[in-house]
């Protein structure tokens, strides 16, 4: 009989790792609205109905599931956690069912925001975190509750921090027919990547491999600043590259969320990924699903 894994945030990763985790488990997926039931059911997910904004809607969630993949992101204000911390409240209640007990296994994706600005170094998973905005203190304050839950209660709890997410239907181009500035090159930030199926491919490896409290880099191979990034797309599509500014020119030409990214530079190490969790990436670098991508909009007209 196939485990059980419950699935907290069933966005466009999870719905791409759906069908390889399929082969591993049976699937539930968290959903709160109403559009969420149909489309988990198309993919062979079962819906279960919670909200994480809302504690007592969560009640049935106590020993469904051996393992819990959390992928669903902090609320937008504040520097907690409460959806984190009213999902873990929920997994620690006793269950109802005969037998059941606390989930084996629990994977929570984060980000690699919560390093903040290194100035271009390259960095691996001891490096010190360093949150400079909303999100990012958010993010960290849900790593902590993580593990923490992780440890008290013999939990194998793991994180992997994410970086830029790309596709073939996820990349910058409306941004770049809009011609929106990027920096000047020596003013650039170091940006990091992983491609969307890889990425659901990382999330299964982690539910085998991943070791208990660990941190994870879940990118790829790729050293891009963020103004190269955007040309080496324009290249492949034709389009203009974007045109390069000042940093003290940019407030008021480039969104205060983009700006904030760009005032945030690392490079990512990924050794651990591939040494611990065995993964070999079909993307390796950006240039990769670049290229793959440009041809087949070539072929498709």
């Amino acid at each position: 009989m196939k485990r059980t894994l419950l699935i907290v945030g069933c966005g466009d990763i999870a719905l791409r790792a759906a069908p390889l985790l399929q082969a591993h488990y049976r699937l539930l997926g968290l959903y709160r609205r109403p559009e969420g039931h149909a489309l988990l059911r198309l993919r062979g997910v079962t819906p279960v109905f919670g909200d994480l904004d809302i504690p007592h809607s969560l009640g049935k969630l106590a020993g469904m599931a051996h393992a819990v993949l959390h992928l669903a992101p902090p609320p937008n204000h504040g520097e907690r956690d409460t959806r984190t911390a009213n999902l873990l409240a929920a997994l620690s209640k006793r269950p109802r069912m005969k037998g059941a007990m606390l989930p084996q296994r629990l994977i929570y994706i984060s980000t690699s925001g919560v390093y903040g600005d290194c100035n271009g170094a390259l960095i691996d998973e001891t490096r010190l975190l360093n949150p400079r905005t909303g999100r990012a203190l958010r993010r960290v304050d849900a790593e902590r509750q993580v593990r923490s839950w992780g440890m008290r209660n013999n939990v194998a709890a793991s994180i992997l921090r994410v970086p830029g997410i790309y596709a073939s239907d996820r990349l910058p181009l409306s941004r770049l027919r809009e011609q929106i500035p990027a920096l000047l090159p020596e003013e650039d930030s170091y940006t990091n990547h992983i491609h969307a199926d890889d990425l659901a491919r990382i999330v299964l490896a982690a539910l085998r491999h991943a070791r208990p409290g660990r941190v994870y880099h879940a990118c790829d191979d790729s050293n891009l600043k963020m103004g190269e990034y955007f040309d080496l797309i324009a290249d492949r599509f034709d389009l203009p590259r974007p045109p390069r500014i000042a940093r003290a020119q940019a407030e008021g030409r480039i969104s205060p969320d983009m700006l904030s990214f760009m005032q945030e530079s690392r490079r990512l190490d990924n050794s651990r990924l591939k040494r611990e969790l065995h993964v070999n990436l079909r993307y390796p670098t950006v240039f990769e699903c670049i290229t793959k991508s440009a041809v087949i909009t070539s072929k498709n007209g």
